[in-house]
């Protein structure tokens, strides 16, 4: 069975590494931390702007200046466009997001990312009575988050350690989940300012989002730049320099050297296979079924319920209930808070000791639970529209809602970023988590647009039924996934069977020696020279 087979090569991948198996204390890791936090503050921006456009339409000041009035089919055709147009202009921006980083490196295109995102801020916020600018900014803003989005990630597994990228990398949906809550908060908060004072009601919220974005400029400059993408450079000694300041260790540390051996030895295969051009290897042995994998989890990602709930959610407590848009707000603010907690305790406690495929399956059949308890519970007991407090169904169907998104933050909602982050290898990394964000934005744009529609459409607890079925769907494909946890980037090739573990294994020893051989020329010449002197 494929099953076997991909156990059976991930046992072999676990060993095919020749540096030591050493353990060291967290603060050993402190510098990757650093790093990949400064790397996350664009994805605070991807989960603040996912948040952004539906709880903003709930602001009477906003709906008011932009004059959106009318049927409810066209108030939700509009909310699904100012939603959806970040989702458009993310999708082009994670396309072009994978010959830019091959190109500057990760550090830089992060900082590109960052300037078109501020172009678009300024867009939003400048924004008065016409919704065209609303929708340029919007645009302009999901073209750097789409960027960000797949560098991000890209930059954090290359400079994680292999015993705790899971939990670097998982770090991604952390701040994700922070930055909605902000945005549902603050939207949240300025229900409580005077509604008469106009527009500034609604820029706070909109403008807000600069204020990251400027931090993060300030701190890019501080990032070394990714030793893998340096070594597919071949700039070996910066490479080696900046893994060895990472690790916190000497460049002449067996450890970092092994592992820079590992590097070089897969890079060197790979580019021997396909004469020099990375996009070649697309289609080389084991690499078509990695962007297979990053497809159909994002697609399945998208339609499991969640992000419909998220931007949304303002509305969606509405209409199970909830009356009012600050009770909407605030229950949407709770639910923040939630998948805070959640996402946070299991990436720091769970993800590398309980591993990818576990928990994906015992998530998704716990949300696809909750989805069904909820759909019943709406069919029964259809919500009174005039009702001046919520129902105990209400308040029973919001809890389910709480509890579905518990599994949702140590299953579907960060283990995809890590499973597509640590699958591909070295010179095709940014083409596979190009089409992993382009899949996720693509599906994105396509799921915000239709839920208010689908709201309308599929009434009486309908749409939580669609989004349950899809769950099963998803449980029925993860059965079929490799388990990464505990396996080195680069030893991904003999899991998707790249190539076999004694081969790997051949081309790590050489390389390791051939690195052994130029430290000890340098000693000898350093030693010879200090001779002479005397």
């Amino acid at each position: 069975m494929a099953g076997d087979t991909y156990e059976e090569r991930r046992h072999d991948a676990q060993e095919v590494t020749l540096a030591p198996d050493t353990h060291r204390p967290w603060h050993a890791h402190s510098r990757a931390y650093m790093l990949a936090a400064v790397g996350f503050m664009g994805i605070f921006l991807f989960g603040y702007d996912t948040g952004l456009g539906g709880g903003v339409i709930a602001i009477p000041s906003f709906a008011k200046d932009f004059n959106i009035t009318g049927s409810k089919a066209h108030i939700a055709s509009l909310q699904g466009n100012i939603v959806a147009i970040l989702q458009g202009g993310a999708f082009f921006g994670a396309l072009g997001g994978a010959p830019l980083e091959d190109y500057l490196g990760r550090k830089w295109s992060l900082m590109v990312g960052c300037w078109i995102f501020i172009v678009g801020g300024v867009l939003q916020t400048v924004a008065s009575n016409n919704l065209d600018l609303v929708y340029g900014g919007r645009f302009t803003a999901g073209f750097g988050v789409g960027l960000m989005s797949m560098v991000c990630p890209t930059y954090a597994s290359e400079i994680a350690p292999k015993e705790i990228r899971g939990r670097i990398t998982g770090m991604f949906q952390v701040v994700v989940v922070i930055g909605v809550a902000f945005s549902y908060w603050i939207n949240y908060g300025v229900t409580f300012m005077d509604q008469n004072r106009g527009n500034i009601v609604w820029r706070i919220p909109i403008g807000f989002q600069l204020v990251p974005v400027g931090f993060m400029v300030m701190l890019l400059p501080i990032l070394k730049e990714s030793p893998r993408w340096l070594a597919t450079k071949h700039k070996d000694e910066l490479a080696l320099k900046n893994l060895a300041w990472i690790r916190k260790l000497p460049p002449t540390d067996p450890a970092v050297q092994f592992e820079f051996a590992e590097i070089i030895a897969a890079i060197r295969e790979e580019e021997a296979n396909t004469a020099g051009a990375s996009w070649k290897e697309i289609g080389a042995k084991g690499n078509p079924i990695r962007f297979v994998i990053a497809f159909v989890i994002f697609t399945l990602q998208q339609w499991s319920g969640q992000n419909s709930i998220s931007y949304y959610a303002p509305s969606i407590f509405q209409s199970i209930g909830l009356q009012g848009a600050k009770t909407g707000l605030l229950a949407s603010g709770v639910y923040g808070i939630v998948k805070i907690v959640a996402t946070a305790i299991f990436i720091v406690f769970g993800v590398d000791r309980f591993g990818r495929k576990k928990p994906l399956l015992t998530g998704i059949a716990l949300m696809s639970l909750m989805l069904w308890i909820v759909g019943a519970i709406f069919h029964t007991h259809i919500p009174d529209p005039k009702a001046t407090s919520p129902s105990g169904a209400s308040i029973g169907m919001a809890v389910c809602i709480y509890l579905f998104v518990i599994p949702y933050c140590f299953s579907v909602g960060p283990l995809p970023w890590v499973i597509c982050s640590e699958i591909f290898n070295n010179r095709t990394r940014h083409f596979g988590l190009m089409t992993a964000a382009a899949t996720q934005w693509a599906w994105n744009f396509g799921v915000t647009k239709a839920t208010p529609l689908m709201v309308l459409k599929m009434p009486n607890g309908g749409i939580f039924f669609f989004f349950a079925s899809i769950n099963i769907i998803s449980f029925s494909l993860a059965l079929f996934l490799p388990e990464t946890r505990g396996v080195s980037l680069e030893a991904m090739d003999v899991v998707f069977g790249s190539v076999t573990k004694e081969e790997r294994e051949a081309a790590i020893a050489a390389r390791a020696a051939n690195i052994e051989k130029t430290f000890d020329d340098e000693e000898k010449a350093a030693t010879s020279h200090h001779e002479e002197k005397l």
